[in-house]
Formats: C-alpha cells, sequence, structure tokens
C-alpha cells in the first residue's frame, strides 16, 4: 500500500509484545515501518493506563503526535491498547483528533481496521470482550535487542485485587499450549535470540485453566532443550504455586536464571486483607524465606505499593523495616493511584498525595542503600555478562547479568574492551571494577583469563 507507519509502545513488556505482533501484521499488510514519527502517515500509540502516571504519559504522547496532521505527513493517528479499552467513549468525545480507538483484543484486526478507515474516513471505536492470544505463527516484528526476546505464555487474570484494573483490561487469564511456545522459542533462537523472557499477567497460573495437565513446570521441562537459547527468566510470578519441584528445576538447571520477579505488593497484614491479596505477612516473610533456602543464590525482585487507602504510619513503618530487613535484590515502588472501577478507589481512609511521595521517598533511599552495597560486594569478582550493545548515552559497550532484567534493573557497563572483541549476544567474562547504586562497570577479561566467549 505504500503507507508508513511509526509506532509507539508505552507501559510494560506484555504491552510491547502486543506492539511487535502489530508491527509484524503490518509488515505483512505491506505497510513501511518508520523511525522518525514526522515521515509517518500512520502513527500507531499502544497506550498504558495502569496507574495515573502512565495516563498522563499516554494522553501526552497522543496529542504530541496529533501536531502532526498539521506539522508532517500523518493522515491517521491509531490509539490502541489499555487506555481505550478502558476509557473509549470519554476518548471519543475528548480527543477529536485521534481516528481510531482499537482495545486490547483488537491486535489481530490492524490491518483490516486501518484498511476499512481508509475507506470511511470516519473516526471509529473497535472495543470487545479480550479474548485474544497470539501464538507462534503470528507475525511479529521485535524491537528489543536482536540476543533477547519478551515471550508472553498467557494473557489476562482472574485475581481480584482490589487496586488492579487489569482483569478489565485484559480478560479472564487464558495460556497458550506448550507445544505452541515451544515452538515459538525454536523460531526465536533460530533468529539469534539468546535469553527468553517469559511473561504474562500471572506466570506461576499459566496452564492451570486448561485442565490438561499444563503446568509451569512442565513448560520449563521442554524449554530447557531449546538449542541455542541460554537465558530463559521468570518475570512476574505470584508466590503461590511455587511448589518444590519447580524451585528445584530453577536450581539445578544452568539455563534458567537465578532470578524471581513476585509481587509482595505489602508486607502489612491488614493492608493486604484489604488488597485481597489472600497472603498475611508472615505468609510473605515465609516465601522469602522459602526461596532462598532452595535457591540460595536466587536474585528475588518485587513491587510494593505505598499510600494504600487505610494505610497508617506504623503500617508503613513495618513496610520500610521489612525492606530494610528483606534486603531484596531488586524492588520497584509504586504510589497508591485511585482507579476508577476497582474496590479501592470507593475504600475511605485515602492517603493525602504528599504522604505517598513522602514514604515512597523513604522506601527508594532505604532500597537504594541495599542496592549499592550488594553491588559494591561484587567488587573484583567475575560476573557472565550478555553484550546487548552501546549505550546510547556514554557509547561504551553495555549488557546484563543473570541478575539484571531487561528494562526493569541496571545493566553493566564496560569500561575496557577492543570494539571488534565482541558482539550483542556475545556472553563474555567481565571483573567488576566499580558499582554504582543500581549499575556496574567492570572490564572484559582477556581470553587467557576468561572462563570464555560464547556466542
Amino acid at each position: 500500500m505504500g503507507q508508513k507507519v511509526h509506532i509507539i509502545s508505552l507501559g510494560c513488556a506484555r504491552n510491547l509484545v502486543d506492539t511487535e505482533v502489530m508491527a509484524g501484521l503490518l509488515r505483512q499488510g505491506r505497510y513501511e515501518m518508520v523511525s522518525e514519527p514526522a515521515e509517518a502517515h500512520i502513527i500507531l500509540i499502544n497506550t498504558c493506563s495502569f496507574i495515573d502516571a502512565a495516563k498522563e504519559e499516554s494522553i501526552d504522547t497522543i496529542l504530541e503526535a496529533a501536531r502532526l496532521k498539521d506539522e508532517g505527513r500523518l493522515e491517521t493517528l491509531v490509539v490502541a491498547g489499555c487506555l481505550p479499552q478502558r476509557y473509549s467513549e470519554e476518548l471519543m468525545r475528548e480527543l477529536p483528533e485521534v481516528d481510531l480507538f482499537i482495545g486490547t483484543g483488537e491486535v489481530p484486526r490492524i490491518v483490516e481496521i486501518l484498511r476499512e478507515h481508509r475507506e470511511t474516513k470516519k473516526q471509529r471505536l473497535y472495543i470487545g470482550i479480550p479474548r485474544y492470544l497470539y501464538d507462534h505463527a503470528t507475525p511479529r516484528l521485535r524491537t528489543t535487542p536482536s540476543c533477547s526476546a519478551f515471550l508472553k505464555v498467557s494473557e489476562g487474570c482472574d485475581h481480584k485485587c482490589a487496586f488492579c484494573i487489569i482483569p478489565q483490561l485484559r480478560g479472564p487469564h487464558r495460556s497458550r499450549p506448550i507445544d505452541s511456545i515451544i515452538t515459538e522459542a525454536t523460531m526465536l533462537a533460530a533468529q539469534g535470540v539468546k535469553e527468553i523472557n517469559l511473561i504474562a499477567q500471572d506466570l506461576t497460573a499459566y496452564g492451570r485453566e486448561r485442565r490438561d495437565g499444563t503446568t509451569l513446570y512442565g513448560l520449563l521441562q521442554e524449554m530447557v532443550s531449546v538449542p541455542g537459547i541460554h537465558w530463559i527468566r521468570l518475570l512476574y510470578a505470584y508466590p503461590n504455586f511455587l511448589e518444590e519441584p519447580l524451585l528445584r528445576l530453577i536450581r539445578e538447571n544452568e539455563r534458567i536464571c537465578k532470578y524471581l520477579d513476585i509481587p509482595f505488593q505489602h508486607i502489612n497484614s491488614r493492608i493486604l486483607r484489604i488488597m485481597r491479596r489472600g497472603k498475611a505477612a508472615s505468609a510473605v516473610r515465609e516465601s522469602v524465606a522459602k526461596l532462598r533456602q532452595a535457591i540460595p543464590d536466587i536474585v528475588l525482585r518485587t513491587s510494593l505499593i505505598v499510600g494504600f487507602p487505610g494505610e497508617r504510619e506504623e503500617d508503613f513503618q513495618e513496610l520500610l523495616d521489612f525492606v530494610q530487613e528483606a534486603e531484596l535484590d531488586r524492588l520497584g515502588v509504586f504510589k497508591y493511584s485511585v482507579e476508577q472501577g476497582t474496590a479501592a478507589a470507593l475504600m475511605p481512609e485515602q492517603v493525602p498525595e504528599e504522604e505517598k511521595e513522602r514514604r515512597w521517598q523513604e522506601v527508594m533511599e532505604v532500597q537504594a542503600e541495599i542496592s549499592r552495597r550488594k553491588n559494591e560486594a561484587l567488587i573484583g569478582t567475575v560476573q557472565r555478562v550478555m553484550i546487548e550493545g552501546r549505550d546510547r548515552d556514554t557509547e561504551r559497550l553495555s549488557g546484563r547479568t543473570q541478575a539484571h532484567a531487561p528494562d526493569v534493573d541496571g545493566a553493566v557497563y564496560i569500561d575496557k574492551c577492543d570494539s571488534g572483541q565482541v558482539q550483542p549476544g556475545d556472553l563474555v567474562d567481565v571483573k567488576i571494577t566499580q558499582a554504582l547504586d543500581y549499575d556496574l562497570i567492570g572490564d572484559i577479561l582477556e581470553p587467557s583469563t576468561a572462563l570464555g566467549v560464547e556466542t
């Protein structure tokens, strides 16, 4: 068709996979992808609406892109994903400059929708009940570094957390069959991917609703045999169903990263009950102890919420004490955001914004100290690093260890290296020489002293 498309992806890695699928479908439909928005006839923005900050970023991005209707070649502005799925009617009224609004379940129809619009030229809304789930046969144009990919194993969520809108945006939990996932992983490996990051709203729920024996344990048993895959990382795992066979497999198989991302959200039993998390404070602490005992070198990442309705100062102090005591390796902290349609939005004792900010700052300061201390303990050690390329700001080579998930954790920057020595995707041995709060700096060892470069 000759039309040029620029795509902007906002939000989480699960959203990014949807973006990559739409890009693949558009390329298959003979649209041309361009990196500069000013060159595009069509701009597609895949939005996030999880919290207020994400909604604001989405709206700002839409308004900025809309200016190109006057200043550039832009003919069609498309807003997809969570924001229109949630606020469809309001967006239609407030954003007349947007031509098409597409919900989370309409991803596979992107080419058809654009072709319909070319005929009608009318503002349209395409929102339905989310049932879509991509598979190995779906076209996909990856945007991550060549050596790493996200692989979505399931979609949707069946949890009823009081603060979360995800089940309404993404629908009920539904899992892909194991053979589809293994086929996709094999295809990715053939493209040079060496790290597979398994993602879902709830990874440990994978397969349960299929009632055919499909489990995360069974999936991993097959995935570790895919040739060419060196690292398999588990992201967004709930503490439920982390059973001994699964933990043993993680501990004993060198291809599975000793890394788990588990969203605890809080430590106070009363707040957890109000959140509808189904875990008492003792159960959270037991989960941390159990994981560290089962996998001694495990890296634990979690997310916490401060300022949840009813969180009193003593509840927050209990949370802060937990952060100090548990010394988790990675931590994301969110200020509670009132979300229409959730149970928490109607709860009394809403915490003032300035108080949320104070609590957030306190937790982040404590965690920065913990992270720096853990990083400083690595000075002088040799770490296996997967090279991703050159950092845009510093022009230094950068990469990650198994302890660093893409996008959300720090990186390892290489000080001394012959530029022709390694390529993106190489696994090299790096001696750590400096430590920052979240990043590491080091030198690639000479071949005579390194454990070896894997390609």
